[in-house]
């Protein structure tokens, strides 16, 4: 998603000591409660659960034939075709974790069939022995979405047809949370015990589209509707701009475990890693991956594995969202950009880079 601005350094976050003193814990094995009223995992369980699970690598995905979240879960246009063979891709080169996109009106459309479609991609990546990571809730891009057709992709414009959810002002307005509750509530106790499931993002880039601390209320409520349901899976919410001080604290606090997004270069990202290993939790990159701004596969990959902190690029197949194009670098012509921004493949499997897919690969230990 699109970035603002370089990544500050996260200080402003939680001191130390303010940590400390809001997350004490009694540490009697995974099973240990909180104390304080903290309402997020124990670090011990927080812990317990990252060491059970292999290393985390993989993309964010959309197939190829869905410019936004709407086309890829409303019923007419859900394509499980395309998202087997894609997931194959994935699988081909070892990924085993895909973070992928709802969106709150493809399940006000049908609740039954949408939980239904959710079901089906999970079984298909389960096949490709992949874990997937949930979204709710974006505050990214084009602010009224729709139900129904979707727009077709505008000629050589990065992720010119995605939506945000709720919406603008939608996002802004409590009224809206009437109809969103029973959407986080069911779609979360449904799927509260699926081993496919391996993590809930519950808001993708919180504040963004200018909208800053007017998205904290709706952080506040999804948190608290994803803990009173409390699954098995831990709850997140990834930080990604570190002048939001509110936004990021109230994030950081009640995250099962910390997930964040960076698209800088090796060494502002790894200046991202320390600070927010100060919290005592596992780390899992979110969105990582742009080419021209030196954030490579080849420098970023292998030092997240080295820290141990997952990593999920942004984009997976070449397709209607268009990311292979730059942020603010339109292409007109609709030709190749010089150097794609995102994705791995061509919608045919072919690599962009047989170099990048070989080096996933050995990362990988594939």
């Amino acid at each position: 998603m699109k970035k603002t601005a370089l990544f500050l350094l996260l200080s402003l976050l939680v001191s130390p000591s303010a940590f400390a003193q809001k997350t004490k814990v009694k540490t009697k094995g995974a099973n240990a409660v909180a104390m304080a009223g903290d309402p997020r995992w124990p670090v011990a369980k927080a812990t317990a659960w990252y060491q059970a699970h292999l290393w985390m690598s993989g993309a964010n995905f959309t197939p190829s034939t869905a410019i936004n979240q709407l086309e890829m879960w409303q019923a007419a246009t859900f394509d499980p075709t395309t998202i087997d063979r894609e997931l194959g891709y994935a699988e081909g080169i070892g990924f085993n974790t895909m973070r992928v996109f709802l969106h709150s009106l493809a399940w006000q459309q049908d609740p039954a069939g949408f939980k239904q479609r959710v079901d089906t991609y999970l079984g298909l990546a389960d096949k490709h022995h992949i874990q997937t990571i949930l979204v709710f809730f974006d505050d990214c891009w084009n602010k009224t979405p729709q139900v129904g057709p979707q727009p077709a992709p505008k000629t050589g414009i990065h992720n010119s047809g995605w939506v945000q959810d709720p919406g603008d002002p939608a996002s802004r307005d409590s009224a809206t949370f009437v109809k969103l509750k029973p959407y986080v509530t069911d779609v979360l106790t449904h799927f509260a015990h699926d081993k496919r499931v391996l993590l809930w993002d519950l808001f993708n880039e919180p504040g963004n589209s200018g909208k800053e601390a007017a998205s904290l209320p709706l952080v506040r409520n999804t948190f608290a509707w994803a803990e009173a349901v409390r699954p098995d899976q831990p709850l997140s919410m990834g930080i990604w701009n570190g002048g939001f001080e509110a936004l990021n604290r109230y994030q950081a606090l009640h995250s099962d475990i910390i997930t964040y997004h960076n698209y800088d270069d090796a060494p502002t990202h790894q200046r991202q890693i320390e600070m927010l290993k100060t919290h005592g939790r596992p780390l899992i990159c979110t969105e990582y991956m742009a080419r021209p701004r030196n954030s490579r596969f080849a420098t970023i990959m292998p030092m997240l594995k080295k820290q141990n902190v997952g990593a999920i690029n942004w984009g997976l197949v070449d397709g209607k969202t268009n990311t292979k194009y730059q942020w603010d670098v339109p292409l007109a012509d609709g030709s190749d950009p010089i150097e794609w921004f995102h994705e791995v493949f061509r919608r045919d499997g072919t690599p962009y880079r047989q170099d990048e897919v070989e080096l996933i690969r050995k990362t990988n230990g594939k």
